[in-house]
């Protein structure tokens, strides 16, 4: 079938779309009521402090400084990468799971997305899956999909795992230990929504990637990517016809070795992030403090920093790379990531300005007055929507549990309602956002590191996303007739 033309089309990159929503969010907390002060403390959702011009054009900047662990994490993932493909393990890897696949490379989408899924919903794997979009847009590529693919995977996998987060520390646990003395919770209610919620998701994700991706295997025109997004994919990850005329390859002793070691460093850095305390699992106790200075379960993203630093140098040992070598190929893979970090800290930025003007104290405040007003079938679907509005401006969702468990979880149980239904619907709305919102620096790197424009990412999965609220919205409701 003849190849269809797409036009390249204007597309706003990801530093201008960031750059307009902070200049949106300084105009409009000069449009709000001043906020009032008791002494130097500010009375809960009485207005905003209108932000200045320095306020503004400086939020960008102490971005950096509130995503400093996560670019340092970022930036030596990059070289570790780099190690790894100077190696050709990784592609060759590629190559021959797609010949041993002969045709049904369609089965790894749902198996791959299930296991992001499971990531997603224990301990909120989000900012750590940045280093699988580059693995599994080339391997897309290679089985005659594009890069899209591979981004909803991971994307939509392990979003969909936050989504219906079940013992996520950083989404349930954040919110439960926010709630007020008093404000009581059933934790095995909690979990039951949230796999509810988990599987209605993953679900509708699965069967709307294997959808696009079967189109796009059967006509390559079918792609939603623009001819600039394709370039720069072909540039980077080759085409599949590149593939088809190369004979049958195989693995040399070495990079049996060096996938090995591969596998074993996401396989610890996953270890290493999981709090196994807060399950009461103490096994892993003592593990690597010796090297990091935490055991494994008590990591965040210096001491996975470290550790991939120091399999990269093992790896490169292991395949006899001379000491220049390394440095250079560490250096340059690091470089490669100077785009993504300056997406990941500006995209910070956007929660910076709003704790500087105090804009997100007066959203919640004033939506939680006018929910008290709601009877409880309106009061879930109403909050959802205000947590997604809210998300968008506060996309961490330890940051907005923080925020907003302690007003709308005793709103909650004072008017005699669910508050293990609230709970779920402040996680929930959350995690929708961030399948989709700019403000989320892991979408924006992950998605510059598969060559897909933020607009394309938009445009095509708003139907998944909109789909996934009314799911949502239907799933809480549920639970609110219920209980």
């Amino acid at each position: 079938m003849a190849r269809k033309k797409k036009k390249s089309g204007f597309m706003l990159s990801a530093f201008s779309i960031i750059l307009i929503l902070i200049f949106g969010l300084g105009i409009l907390s000069h449009l709000l009521p001043n906020a009032q002060f008791n002494g130097e403390e500010i009375i809960n959702g009485t207005g905003t402090v209108g932000a200045s011009l320095s306020d503004i054009l400086m939020s960008p900047i102490l971005g950096f400084e509130s995503a400093i662990d996560v670019c340092v994490f970022v930036m030596i993932l990059g070289g570790f990468l780099a190690v790894i493909n100077k190696t050709g393990a990784l592609e060759t890897g590629i190559k021959v799971l797609v010949q041993k696949l002969k045709g049904r490379e369609l089965v790894l989408i749902p198996i791959l997305m299930f296991i992001f899924s499971v990531g997603g919903t224990t301990y909120g794997m989000l900012e750590e899956t940045v280093g699988f979009y580059v693995l599994l847009a080339a391997t897309m590529v290679v089985a005659g999909m594009d890069p899209l693919v591979g981004s909803a995977i991971v994307l939509l996998g392990a979003g969909s795992g936050v989504l219906g987060s079940t013992i996520n520390p950083f989404a349930v646990g954040a919110a439960v230990s926010a709630l007020p003395e008093g404000v009581q919770v059933n934790q095995g209610l909690i979990i039951l929504i949230g796999v509810f919620l988990w599987l209605t998701t993953l679900l509708i994700s699965i069967m709307f990637v294997l959808s696009y991706a079967r189109k796009v295997k059967k006509d390559k025109g079918s792609t939603f990517l623009s001819l600039r997004e394709q370039k720069k994919a072909e540039k980077k990850f080759g085409t599949p016809e590149d593939y088809k005329e190369q004979k049958e390859v195989s693995l040399n002793g070495k990079q049996k070795v060096t996938l090995v070691l591969f596998g074993i460093t996401f396989l610890v850095m996953i270890v290493g992030f999981i709090p196994w305390g807060e399950f009461g699992i103490n096994f892993f106790d003592g593990f690597t403090g010796w090297l990091t200075g935490s055991s494994l379960g008590s990591w965040y993203f210096y001491e996975a920093a470290l550790w991939f630093l120091i399999m990269a140098i093992v790896i490169a040992i292991v395949n006899r790379m001379g000491e220049k070598d390394i440095v250079d190929t560490f250096v340059d893979g690091a470089d490669d990531m100077v785009g993504v970090i300056l997406i990941i800290a500006i995209a910070r930025g956007a929660s910076v300005l709003m704790s500087v003007t105090y804009l997100d104290n007066y959203i919640i405040y004033n939506a939680a007055n006018f929910l008290a007003d709601m009877p409880e079938l309106a009061f879930t679907p109403l909050n959802y929507l205000l947590h997604v509005i809210l998300s968008v401006l506060v996309p961490s969702s330890s940051g907005l549990m923080t925020l907003s468990a302690p007003i709308i979880g005793p709103l909650a149980n004072q008017l005699g309602y669910s508050v293990e239904v609230a709970i779920m619907t402040l996680v929930s709305s959350n995690g929708l956002v961030n399948l989709i919102t700019p403000t989320c620096g892991a979408i924006m790197g992950g998605l510059a590191l598969a060559k897909v424009e933020y607009a394309t990412w938009f445009r095509w999965a708003i139907k998944i996303v909109l789909t996934i609220a009314l799911a949502n919205i239907l799933v809480l409701s549920l639970f609110t007739l219920i209980f």
